[in-house]
């Protein structure tokens, strides 16, 4: 499947090989890391190995985090989408979750709800999910935010090694297109 998303400000885009370079400094931020319950990478070449793993992703599941970039200025700025989760998380596995992550630059300009309405419109109409989900650590107020601004409904909260997070669950006929 083919994936290119185009909105007001951004384009989504598959990953491609020399996105790594603009991955690490997502990747290596540890403001942006702080909720994500994964270490900060400290090489180039570990971020080379992630993109790599979501173009695995591309060919066994059909999509996978799209690499998002702002179109005034050409820079990919983070990614967002769509994932297949075939690993549990809080009793569920092989369910689409939505997740985006950005540049601290570029944080309040509203990408994370504009990337995240896009790909949440690419999972009920092409994908034709029923149903999408997402988590977030407890203390990630951003993100805390935004999900129920995008229509999400806070399921409750489970423990994850890194702390307490909500489970957020958006129906297909609760989607507000």
């Amino acid at each position: 499947m083919n994936i290119y998303i185009e909105t007001e400000r951004l384009i989504l885009r598959k990953f491609v090989e020399e996105d790594y370079e603009r991955l690490f400094l997502l990747d290596s931020d540890p403001e942006v890391m702080k909720y994500i319950g994964m270490p900060t990478l400290n090489k180039a070449e570990e971020s080379k190995e992630v993109v790599k793993m979501i173009m695995q992703q591309y060919k066994d599941n059909g999509l996978g985090r799209l690499a998002v970039v702002e179109k005034e200025s050409g820079l990919l700025i983070g990614w967002s989408g769509l994932k297949l989760h075939t690993t549990e998380i809080n009793g569920h596995q092989n369910f689409y979750d939505l997740g985006y992550r950005f540049l601290p630059e570029t944080w309040g300009k509203g990408y994370a709800f504009e990337s995240g309405k896009a790909s949440l419109q690419f999972g009920f109409n092409e994908v034709k999910a029923d149903v999408i989900y997402a988590h977030a650590h407890s203390e990630n107020i951003a993100s805390n935010k935004i999900l129920p601004k995008l229509g999400f409904e806070n399921k409750g909260k489970f423990t994850e090694p890194d702390g307490i997070c909500f489970w957020y669950e958006l129906r297909r006929e609760n989607f507000k297109q």
